[in-house]
């Protein structure tokens, strides 16, 4: 449950002034010599801070109510509570997270420092805000699986007192068909759930009813926009982008430092509950869910008295029966740029165009504009990716949302192209309005090579019958660059008279041998598909082997992108040499004779007439 309502109806945290007094004395009493550059620890509850751009429907929890409890002054015992019997101090109360919880909020600050390393989350941040938003999940009210027990869902955002957030889930979330609720024990809008949902238990699932799941979103939402939470800017920046409230912010930070002073393992399910919250008057339930309006009395349906006319004092002045001055009409609501925009405007965006795995070169540009066509600035622009595509924005997320300048101009985020091919559609709205928006088409191509060479330039040659002692290595570059994950084809072709003709495949000289899937017996092939570059972009082809056909043959390998080479084989029998020699007689039955060569075979026997 988190929010901003413009009332704050119980005095545990109900003022700013409250709120920076209690993290004064934390740091008064509990951390001795620290100062207000300690990367936000000690930081001034009370500093101005401005909420930024969240990339949702104003921020993670669509400004949902929040529990207000602070921290005792006294610091927190680090040791589980005494024994039964023993006095506890509340400090060692407070600090008691339940067991399955902790472990989710550790779990998320472990995979976030692998995966958004310069972002420093310290799991105590997310214990904080989960402490301000369900109360530690109701005090682990959760399964051994980590999923709440029950739903813990915030009021329906109707714009009774809330945020106006129409059903985007059409319930399945939140039960609701008509109106969004905050949900889970990080209290998600399903509409934020949309995009920023995490499996942070592996169960292939993104529940925002698992603390697990929604701790690990949770981090993920804190760490966009490439905050460093180790700098109290950004860490102000990430707390009030969750929850744009003055208010919130000063009670997450104020539990962040208790809770970074020393916290210990409870059971599932006796964590202490918290007990006042942003939207209940004095006297409610504040584990309802369902905060109550205070009571207002009908209006009377008595006549107004009769007034009496006094005397007219001379000297000036007016009898009681004048009529009273007209009140004068209340001042007219000054408009926000966002309420003159009326449309939306490319804004010069190029063709957006990328390769599998690299970065958008060109971003996209939107204007806003009024009916009259003139810019409109301070404006917040929200880009949404959709589509069946793994790209995202710099920062891996699918969602961002920009200001516009003085120009009217919101420059979105560079875009990353993920390993899927094919377009996209990046959608653009304006943030608290409904008008016009610009669709723009994103296409990923393939990953290409320009450039294909030998890696060896030892002829490739074969006897009849035999195999190629030599396979066939090939490096592959993209404007210079290493070509990696580059699809290729290689042939043994007739001819390559045409390199822009389809390659035919030749039915004799050269081959390759294949299993077949399907019963694993080796086949022969003159063409392999499904090659691809590694990661140093080189291809080696299987073993080549000759049939009994000699003479020269052709091997042509083609990538995505045009990369062409074709390689020369020769298959001819092996050399049979050469040789001379004399025979001499000199009657004394002598045979001399010389010769090289390849044979072996014996000299045939001499004549009877050359026997001695």
């Amino acid at each position: 449950m988190a929010a901003h309502f413009g009332r704050r109806l119980r005095k545990g945290a109900a003022t700013t002034a409250v709120a920076a007094a209690a993290v004064a004395a934390l740091s008064a009493s509990q951390a001795p010599g620290a100062t207000g550059e300690d990367h936000g620890r000690q930081a001034a509850a009370g500093a101005a801070t401005s909420a930024p751009d969240t990339g949702a429907d104003g921020n993670a929890t669509g400004d949902s109510p929040y529990y207000t409890d602070l921290p005792p002054l006294n610091s927190p015992d680090p040791s589980p509570p005494a024994a039964t019997g023993t006095p506890v101090s509340p400090g060692a109360t407070e600090a008691g997270i339940p067991a399955t919880v902790l472990d989710a909020y550790k779990r998320a600050a472990t995979e976030l420092r692998g995966s958004k390393r310069g972002c420093n989350l310290p799991w105590q941040l997310l214990a904080a805000i989960g402490k301000v938003e369900s109360g530690q999940a109701r005090g682990g009210r959760v399964d051994a699986d980590g999923t709440t027990i029950g739903r813990i869902l915030g009021p329906q955002l109707d714009g009774n007192g809330f945020a106006l957030i129409k059903d985007t889930d059409h319930g399945e979330y939140d039960g609701n068909s008509s109106y969004d609720q905050a949900v889970g024990p990080m209290q998600f809008i399903p509409s934020t759930w949309r995009w920023a949902g995490r499996d942070g238990n592996g169960d292939g699932k993104k529940d925002p009813n698992n603390v697990y799941d929604a701790a690990l979103a949770a981090g993920h939402y804190l760490c966009r926009n490439d905050w460093d939470l180790a700098r109290e800017a950004d860490l102000h920046s990430a707390i009030l982008s969750y929850n744009g409230s003055q208010e919130y912010l000063n009670t997450v930070l104020t539990w962040l430092e208790y809770y970074r002073k020393g916290t210990h393992s409870v059971p599932d399910g006796t964590g202490g509950l918290p007990s006042h919250r942003s939207d209940t008057p004095a006297g409610d339930d504040p584990h309802t869910g369902t905060g109550k309006t205070p009571k207002t009395s009908p209006p009377s349906t008595k006549p107004p008295k009769k007034q009496t006319p006094r005397p007219h004092k001379p000297g000036g002045g007016t009898h009681s029966t004048d009529p009273a001055p007209p009140t004068p009409p209340a001042p007219p609501t000054p408009q926000t740029p966002t309420d003159t925009v009326d449309h939306l405007q490319d804004a010069g965006t190029t063709e957006l165009t990328a390769m599998a795995g690299d970065a958008f070169t060109q971003r996209i540009s939107t204007r806003a504009e009024t009916k009259a066509g003139a810019a409109v600035g301070k404006v917040r622009v929200r880009f949404t990716i959709t589509g069946d595509t793994d790209a995202t924005f710099t920062g891996g997320e699918t969602v961002a949302t920009v200001t516009t300048d003085a120009k009217g101009v919101a420059l979105a985020p560079a875009l990353q192209a993920g390993e899927k091919t094919g377009d996209f559609t990046v959608h653009t709205a304006v943030v608290g309005r409904s008008v016009k928006g610009v669709d723009y088409t994103a296409t990923v191509t393939a990953r290409a090579a320009d450039t294909l060479a030998r890696t060896s330039d030892t002829p490739l040659t074969c006897t009849p019958g035999g195999e190629f002692a030599e396979q066939v290595q090939l490096k592959a570059t993209y404007k210079g660059a290493i070509a990696h994950d580059v699809a290729a084809t290689a042939t043994l072709v007739k001819s390559t008279d045409d390199p822009a003709a389809e390659p035919v495949e030749n039915d004799k000289g050269p081959y390759f041998q294949v299993k077949d899937p399907k019963d694993g017996s080796t086949k022969t092939v003159r063409t392999l598909t499904g090659l691809k570059t590694d990661d140093k972009g080189l291809l080696t082809l299987p073993k080549l082997y000759a049939d009994d056909t000699a003479g020269t043959f052709l091997l042509r390998v083609t990538t995505t992108g045009g990369a062409t080479l074709t390689v020369e084989l020769t298959v001819a029998a092996a050399d049979t040499g050469t040789g001379t020699g004399t025979d001499t007689s000199t009657g004394t039955g002598t045979d001399t004779g010389t010769g090289t060569g390849t044979s072996t075979s014996p000299s045939p026997d001499p004549s009877p007439s050359q026997k001695p």
